[in-house]
């Protein structure tokens, strides 16, 4: 039997420097009575629950559409709380919390059972990071209990970066959403597994895998990360993004990598073929390479050079895509390299194995 939803849903206005004590005092209230509230980042907007609340949680995975055995990130207001989560006896977590926290990653420890096991999705690890939005840690703290929230859109659809986006998704389906203007840097967290050796990224997000190994040494990236693969490829997701199609718009997307040169005069030989069929095509590309594309809805995404302005502007432009009904979106692939590697890796899960490896 399909989940009914009878939520009215608040939308509410907070300053993202200051937010109003007496509205997170509310926004805490319905986290504690088992209630969802969806709330900026500054990766993404997520979507949070008591992670002690184990009906609050499942709520999630019913309100998003998301698959059980998907584990969600928990979320504190303060690095001391990281102890009473995990079991962080190697001081990795500690080092890497001092370095990076409060941002945009995400680390995963033995557990130590004190959330519930709908939020781990049954595994004996537990993924932790300390936001560094001054609203995020203001609700963590006006609950009084670390916060459940993966990202607060419809599962596989593009992650929601501005308060409409959540609305579009989910209105009538939580209690609450929390408005403080765009979130920042557009990608979600890096997830970095401590429970093994090297330490291990199971999604490239906000902390760069060079940003890390200046802090650890040596760290892997977890093949999933860039594979082209299906989702039974993986039994066990150990992280969010690891097994399922994410991050897609409506519209098929084929993603494009290689040379840029080559990779250009291939997007633009499949575009010419797409619009003789009478196609409406969306175009995703780097800034400068607009009019390579005539024909199409084109949306630059930033300088070749600065991945951090594409991570910024990716969800919202697929969003952009699907409001123009385009039926296939073709993308220039991205270097995957520094940021650039969360950028290759949200490409790749929206094109849902659609990948054309270019040569020259």
């Amino acid at each position: 039997m399909a989940f009914r939803f009878h939520c009215k849903t608040e939308l509410l206005a907070v300053d993202p420097q200051s937010p109003d004590p007496a509205v997170m005092r509310r926004a805490g209230e319905v986290l504690k009575r088992g209630g969802l509230v969806a709330f900026p980042t500054e990766t993404v907007y997520g979507l949070g629950a008591s992670a002690l609340d184990q009906g609050a949680v499942r709520r999630i995975f019913q309100a998003k559409g998301r698959p059980a055995d998907n584990p969600l990130i928990i979320h504190i207001a303060a690095a001391e709380e990281l102890e009473w989560l995990a079991d962080d006896s190697g001081g990795r977590g500690r080092l890497l919390a001092q370095a990076f926290w409060p941002g945009p990653l995400t680390l995963v420890l033995p557990g130590r059972g004190r959330v519930t096991t709908a939020a781990t999705a049954g595994l004996d690890s537990v993924a932790v990071r300390l936001p560094a939005h001054p609203v995020a840690r203001a609700l963590i703290r006006a609950a009084g209990v670390p916060v459940a929230a993966p990202s607060a859109n419809l599962s596989g659809r593009p992650s929601p970066t501005t308060a409409a986006h959540v609305w579009q998704d989910l209105a009538g389906r939580v209690e609450m959403i929390l408005d403080a203007g765009p979130a920042g840097q557009g990608v979600e967290s890096t997830v970095l597994d401590l429970t093994v050796s090297p330490p291990l990224i199971l999604r490239p997000g906000g902390v760069t895998r060079e940003e890390l190994q200046r802090v650890l040494g040596r760290v892997d990236v977890d093949p999933a990360v860039l594979a082209v693969q299906k989702e039974t490829d993986i039994e066990q997701p150990r992280s969010p993004g690891m097994k399922y199609r994410h991050y897609a718009p409506r519209a098929p997307l084929y993603l494009f990598e290689g040379e840029a040169v080559a990779l250009r005069r291939a997007l633009r030989e499949r575009l010419a073929t797409e619009l003789a069929a009478g196609r409406r095509v969306g175009v995703l590309c780097r800034e400068g390479n607009q009019a390579c594309y005539e024909g199409a809805v084109v949306v630059p995404l930033g300088r070749q050079d600065r991945p951090e302005q594409v991570a910024a502007g990716l969800y919202a432009a697929l969003r952009y895509l699907d409001e123009q009904a385009v039926e296939i979106i073709l993308a220039e692939g991205v270097p995957a390299v520094g940021m650039g590697l969360a950028v290759a890796n949200r490409l790749r899960r929206a094109a849902g194995g659609n990948v054309l490896e270019v040569k020259n």
